[in-house]
């Protein structure tokens, strides 16, 4: 087998998760191999890809814009369909709103009164005055108000905030390993089936700063999201939520009376939001339409994330979108054409994602946008254009401006990837598979070394996460997500790294996203040792014999899995923070439903039962003050383990938390890939 990277040239790369990009060679030197290494192994490709795209400053006329690239600043007018360098003259006078917003001020839309939250209270001012008052003063560390700008009523006379209270919930002790005297600080956690946070919501009138408690339901155990107030200003909109995600309302309170009424209530037998709908999808779920009591709600009541037309007394006015595809978000609604922009997956390739228009009664649905892979989109304020950057796998981006009918009037920027291609940058392979099923498609890519050999017998790394509430799989070129720019690193190493997305992720309907709703763990692997062998049945050069597994929370928990149910499929496996079923309700409940409930599903997918299963080498990696995936996870498997006997490597790091950043990160990285050259390389 090939390995023509040393082992040494990892000690210099940087964080796998987060942080800053390393200096890199100034432009036409020539790259050591130091530098590819470091550059492939762990830094998102794209940060050698110059104009990857670009971000439009619109200016007040809500269709001209400004844009910087590598080539300097330029004005468009959509209008002439013409660019040109940006002059001091065109900038003059143009301020745009968000920038007199200051950091930790909530402006009124009038910008004559802000809230701000102090010592975890709400205070009050007026703008231009430094004496402001207080409208609450129960607010506590751990049960802190919150202010944020859909609070503020039309008129500006209200204010609508709310409240978490979790308190009551289990605290995490966090112990500070590297203090002799080893202090200890505890932060709120919530387990999964446990004690769950409170929430409150209240509108304060601004003049006499009089507090209206909301009635938010009866409902045991909810979330709560503020939507916003309506058109006219007379009700406040939020969503309420039930812990275990199955019912889901948008809800109206009378700002008089702090009384509220359901809009629309939508149910499912799994789930109606998961960890994404929880931790910030919700703002994608309504959008109103300006001058109109009427709104847009997106559902997945027949099966696919479609956009439904209300108005505010709940009347449905019909569906907008439908067919065997899901809409991911509204961009933009145009009240006047009766008219709705949304991006949606819509295509042959199901995973690329495109711009579509739309009118509100479902007629004349168009696709604005071309080329295939993902689309991320800027519309005009006026809704006259929009700029388009895309790219695919092997493609790279390109930013054009479209008019609203999805003509091009003009290419902004093309990326330049010769410094990616310099260093030996091939684009993955891109593959379709059975599930372990037999039946369903899934879709996957394959990174292979830069001297690459189809004659040769490389050992094969599976790259997972498989978390029901995300894809992994990359679409667009030199993807910076870290599972993707870790998985192309190491295939620089000398092995073959795939990654797919397995039956119980996102974006191919609530059925696909359904096959593991209360089962986690039970279908998972299963679809990866599926991918596994039917790629290498096509592909000689993939070694069976030497095959590895690695990932990092979500995907730490399946690395474990894997190592624990197919032993006799991977051999060596890497598992990072890994999290656990009774960790974390909003990582667990929606997709399990409650522990009380389902207690056969949890049981089955925990890891530690199964600790006497290992075969292969098996790596762990900790930081003890993580509060995402708590260390006591991992402590509970290594009990396991070694009450079963079952030798393994660890390593903790000591203040790490769940990023691996700092110091941590390079270690990380390095003690990585030696694990894998030295357990798996050289099987």
């Amino acid at each position: 087998m090939k390995t023509s990277i040393p082992l040494i040239l990892v000690v210099a790369l940087v964080i796998l998760f987060s942080g800053p990009i390393p200096a890199t060679p100034a432009q036409g030197e020539d790259f050591t191999d130091e530098e590819r290494m470091a550059v492939m192994q762990f830094v998102s490709a794209s940060s050698f890809v110059r104009d990857a795209r670009i971000d439009a400053e619109w200016f007040d006329d809500g269709t001209t814009f400004w844009f910087r690239d590598s080539r300097g600043a330029h004005f468009v007018d959509p209008e002439s369909s013409t660019m040109r360098r940006l002059t001091h003259e065109d900038k003059k006078g143009w301020e745009s709103e968000r920038a007199r917003a200051e950091k930790g001020r909530v402006y009124s839309s009038a910008f004559d009164w802000y809230v701000t939250v102090e010592n975890n209270n709400l205070h009050l001012f007026a703008e231009g005055s430094s004496e402001g008052r207080a409208l609450t003063d129960d607010g506590e560390e751990d049960a802190a108000w919150q202010a944020s700008p859909e609070g503020w009523s039309p008129d500006g006379q209200f204010f609508a905030a709310l409240r978490m209270d979790v308190r009551a919930v289990h605290r995490l002790p966090i112990i500070d390993y590297t203090n002799a005297e080893e202090s200890c600080r505890e932060v709120p956690y919530a387990k999964t089936g446990g004690a769950f946070g409170r929430f409150e919501l209240a509108l304060f009138e601004r003049e006499s700063g009089k507090k209206k408690a909301v009635e938010i339901g009866a409902w045991e155990d909810i979330y709560l999201f503020p939507v916003g107030w309506c058109e006219e200003g007379s009700e406040f909109l939020f969503l309420r939520m039930t812990r275990n995600a199955k019912r889901l309302a948008l809800m109206a309170a009378d700002r008089a009376t702090g009384e509220s009424r359901p809009v629309v209530v939508e149910k499912q037998e799994t789930f109606v939001g998961g960890l994404d709908f929880i931790t910030g999808g919700w703002r994608d779920i309504f959008t109103p339409i300006a001058g109109s009591d009427r709104f847009l709600w997106l559902s997945e009541r027949d099966g696919w994330r479609h956009i439904y037309h209300y108005n505010l007394d709940g009347e449905l006015l019909g569906p907008v979108t439908k067919g065997a595809f899901p809409v991911s978000r509204v961009v933009a609604v145009d009240g006047d054409e009766e008219q709705v922009f949304f991006m949606a997956n819509g295509e042959e390739r199901l995973y690329d994602t495109h711009l579509y228009r739309a009118d509100l009664d479902g007629s004349n649905f168009l696709r604005l946008t071309d080329g295939d892979g993902d689309h991320a989109i800027e519309m005009a304020p006026s809704l006259r254009c929009f700029v388009d950057t895309h790219s695919s796998t092997w493609r790279p981006p390109r930013s054009e401006l479209r008019d609203r009918e999805g003509a091009l009037l003009l290419t902004l920027a093309e990326a330049d990837a010769s410094r990616l291609e310099s260093i030996g940058w091939t684009p993955p392979e891109e593959f379709v598979v059975k599930a372990d099923d037999g039946e369903t498609d899934l879709y996957g890519v394959i990174f292979k070394p830069r001297d690459f050999d189809p004659l040769e017998k490389y050992p094969v790394i599976d790259f997972i996460y498989a978390g029901p509430f995300t894809t992994v799989v990359p679409n667009t070129f030199a993807s910076g997500y870290p599972l993707v720019a870790r998985a192309r690193g190491f295939a620089q190493l000398g092995f073959i790294v795939f990654v797919v997305d397995c039956r119980g992720t996102v974006e191919r309907g609530k059925a696909f996203q359904d096959a593991s709703y209360g089962r986690i763990g039970t279908i998972e692997i299963p679809d990866h040792v599926a991918t596994l062998r039917q790629l290498a049945a096509e592909r000689s050069y993939m070694d069976l014999d030497r095959v590895g597994i690695f990932g990092a929370s979500w995907g730490g928990y399946f690395a474990l899995r894997a190592m624990l149910t197919a032993p006799d499929v991977f051999h060596v496996g890497i598992s990072a923070a890994p999290g656990d079923l009774t960790e974390a309700p909003p990582i667990n409940e929606p997709y399990m439903g409650l522990p009380k409930h389902n207690p056969e599903g949890y049981a089955a997918g925990s890891n530690p039962p199964l600790a006497g299963n290992l075969e292969g080498k098996l790596l762990l990696l900790h930081g003890t003050a993580d509060v995402n995936a708590p260390f006591s996870t991992t402590m509970r498997m290594v009990r396991a383990l070694i009450d079963a006997g079952k030798q393994h490597d660890l390593a903790v790091f000591p203040q790490g938390d769940h990023y691996f950043r700092g110091s941590d990160g390079p270690y990380f990285a390095q003690l990585m890939a030696a694990y894998f050259r030295e357990h798996l390389a050289k099987l």
